[in-house]
């Protein structure tokens, strides 16, 4: 194994992370439908909003997992921002994860002024719950039949990691 490369987004990753939400075991833990079209993809990727982010890690040339992140807007949260995440069926349980939460928190954190790092996240999903609670993150309510998913509803938890001003 070599090692991960955390980077932002380029337009020639855009049909890798479209593979990676492609496999059934990543869109059934996120908010995705199966079958994502490249022109969604490369909209959603190609042009990001102000204050969104988009981090892939690589090992080479190969996408093994991307973290999108986006910065709250309002004046009143602007020292919020929320995180959504995908890694490959076949590059799990080898630190992609830990490397690209770890890169979003610290550009949250130590560039971009976020104290409220927040994400939902669905209650069965307890290999991502424990990744969250290792970085820092806390559950604050669970969200009751928040998404439908392989036909029944699931619950959502939100978690948060909030830092004190220094």
């Amino acid at each position: 194994m070599g090692k991960i490369e955390i980077r932002h987004s380029g337009e020639a990753d855009i049909e890798q992370i479209r593979q990676l939400y492609a496999e059934p075991s990543v869109y059934a833990d996120m908010l995705q439908l199966p079958f994502p079209s490249a022109a969604t993809w490369a909209a959603r990727l190609g042009t990001l909003p102000e204050g969104s982010y988009s981090l892939v890690a690589c090992r080479g040339p190969e996408v093994l997992g991307q973290l999108g992140l986006s910065l709250e807007s309002g004046p009143r949260r602007r020292h919020a921002a929320h995180f959504g995440m995908g890694v490959k069926g076949s590059a799990r349980r080898e630190g992609v994860g830990s490397a690209l939460l770890a890169a979003a928190v610290d550009m949250a954190e130590k560039w971009l002024a976020v104290r409220r790092l927040e994400l939902l996240v669905y209650g069965d999903n307890h290999a991502a719950i424990g990744l969250y609670e290792k970085f820092g993150f806390r559950a604050e309510g669970t969200l009751r039949h928040y998404a439908f998913r392989n036909g029944h509803f699931v619950d959502a938890r939100i978690m948060s990691r909030v830092t004190q001003d220094a």
